[in-house]
């Protein structure tokens, strides 16, 4: 067996040289300085101490390396995951501190085996599980919900609730405890932000600053909050904010979780869920940034590498990471040509862990808070909806229903709801798809719907066009209306049945063609077929009834006609 197809790094790493380097370089430099102050904002979110953000930056990055396909992917700690693992380890863990700490470490590891036995099974086909309005509406919601979380961090309460209204219900009930000096903290590095992202490069710009300089500089406005909230904190010398506290400097060590199979039972669905989601929105990104420069991934080898990081991350104390879009774009955009930049970026998260975590000790909460508030917020695809409503009502259901659900159920109950609701609705078209007598462009061997073309109908013949393969939930419909069609126009001698937009015939539309034939037959109706397509035409010569539809099955719908005519 190769086992090299199993590593990604086989595919670049031949072929590095110093031009790659220092790209990789820069674009390490560039991630690293934005990774800092996420790490720890993504740690506290997930209800982690801050240090594990840290290991959860470091060890993932270098399993992606080795197995991950993605030139320019970043992985690492994300605010929608941090928030999955925070509700699925604390249902789990009632309280207990230890436990907690235990279950996010495990989340992380079964997510990050089921992925990887998904890669070695090539089922990278799982990403299409998740439709583009579930995704855009789980991610908004969790955005929306994640930011009214952080509130109260920013104004100095605890305000915690399962779902947006408890946490809303709580937040309103205790703003009267606001802390004043950590409002103004965590208000202050709000507006900042979210100036520095609005208007930042133009001011850069108008400086004079370009290229890299302007990168690093406009990537480092959240350490410019985290260092002037840590100054004002030493300066005010108040035990009234809330601070990260000590965080060590020591590098993370093998962790074994020791929790009872049982236990890992119980946390095999939210692992799951928090593992496909992460999977989704990395070969998405993945997708769109290898289109960019003409290059492609792929996504049964982005099972393995993202799977293979999960396990490092939880190996090595971390919990559960995902390719992130802000990083991800920031890394393409400073220049990164290869997952080396993501070796690179984890050597300097180790050096920030041993030399840079002592001055971090006066970090507010309400700094964090934040960092995180305005991440999310970019998250959130304002002009979606609007989209959805226009062009798919359905789609936009499912957009819907999954915000909704999330919002006020959470947000597990959320992700399974759109998409059961999703596949539910996908199953209501298939089983009354779109269904057209056609008839002949007149001068042309072309068939066209009646109703949208002049055409030109043949007496005792009728045609009609199915737009979907046949399948279970759409055979009894599929019998009721041919039959119908055949009704409505009296003296037909033939039903032509066209068959190009038919991909795949089941058993159960099997058995109701039988069935039309033998009907139509009663009416003294002859059924054909045309235009079926070479491997349907394979699957039916595999049936009984092949035998008597086979001479009446036509090349194309002009000579089925013909045929029928003659006949």
């Amino acid at each position: 067996m190769n086992f090299q197809k199993w590593f990604g790094c086989t595919q670049w790493l031949p072929l590095y040289n110093r031009e790659w380097l220092a790209s990789d370089l820069v674009a390490a430099v560039v991630v690293t300085i934005m990774l800092i102050p996420q790490s720890l904002a993504y740690a506290l979110l997930a209800g982690l101490p801050a240090e594990v953000g840290l290991y959860a930056s470091m060890a993932p990055l270098l399993a992606y390396a080795v197995f991950g396909s993605s030139r320019a992917m970043a992985v690492g700690p994300v605010a929608v995951a941090s928030l999955m693992s925070a509700v699925a380890a604390g249902q789990f863990a009632q309280g207990d501190v230890a436990l907690f700490y235990q279950a996010s470490v495990v989340l992380a590891l079964i997510g990050g085996a089921v992925l990887i036995l998904l890669g070695v099974l090539r089922a990278g086909f799982v990403a299409n599980l998740l439709s583009h309005p579930v995704v855009g509406g789980f991610v908004s919601a969790s955005a929306l919900l994640i930011a009214l979380g952080q509130l109260g961090s920013l104004l100095g309460v605890s305000a915690k609730g399962e779902t947006f209204v408890e946490t809303a219900v709580v937040l309103v009930s205790k703003i009267g405890q606001l802390d004043a000096t950590t409002t103004a903290i965590g208000l202050s590095a709000l507006l900042w932000l979210w100036a520095a992202r609005k208007w930042g490069k133009a001011v850069l710009k108008s400086l004079g600053l370009n290229g890299l300089a302007l990168e690093i500089t406009f990537r480092a406005a959240p350490v410019v909050a985290i260092v002037c909230s840590i100054v004002a904190m030493t300066l005010l010398q108040t035990s009234t904010v809330r601070t990260v506290g000590s965080i060590p400097t020591d590098l993370p060590g093998l962790f074994f979780p020791s929790l009872a199979l049982n236990a890992w039972v119980d946390l095999v669905v939210p692992a799951v869920l928090i593992a496909l989601v992460g999977f989704v929105e990395t070969v998405s990104v993945g997708h769109a940034l290898a289109a960019k420069r003409k290059q492609r991934i792929d996504p049964n080898q982005e099972l393995l590498g993202l799977g293979a990081a999960n396990i490092a991350s939880g190996i090595f104390g971390g919990y559960s990471v995902t390719g992130g879009f802000s990083r991800s774009v920031v890394n393409f955009d400073a220049g990164a040509q290869t997952p080396m930049a993501g070796v690179f970026t984890a050597g300097g998260i180790l050096l920030a862990t041993l030399f840079l975590t002592p001055l971090l000790t006066n970090l507010p909460h309400a700094t964090l808070a934040a960092t995180i508030i305005i991440a999310v917020l970019g998250l959130i695809d304002w002009h979606l909806p609007k989209m959805l409503w226009r062009y798919s009502r359905r789609d936009f259901f499912a957009y819907a229903l999954t915000v909704l659900v999330v919002l006020f159920a959470g947000v597990e109950a959320g992700i399974i709801a759109g998409v059961v609701f999703s596949i539910l609705a996908l199953l209501a078209a298939i089983s009354r798809p779109h269904l057209a007598i056609v008839g002949q462009v007149p001068g042309t061997e072309h068939f066209r719907n009646e109703k949208r073309h002049k055409v030109v109908m043949v007496d005792g013949l009728v045609s009609v066009r199915v737009d979907e393969s046949l399948y279970f939930p759409n055979a009894r419909w599929l019998e009721d209306v041919l039959l119908e069609v055949a009704a409505n126009k009296p003296g037909t001698r033939a039903l032509i049945l066209q068959c190009n937009a038919i991909n795949h015939i089941d058993a159960s539309a099997l058995e109701s063609l039988e069935k039309i034939d033998e009907n139509l037959k009663a009416m003294g109706v002859a059924l054909y077929l045309s235009e079926v397509k070479g491997p349907v035409q394979d699957q039916l010569a595999l049936s009984e009834w092949y035998q008597s539809i086979q001479s009446r099955i036509g090349l194309t719908h002009l000579e089925t006609m013909d045929m029928a005519l003659r006949a």
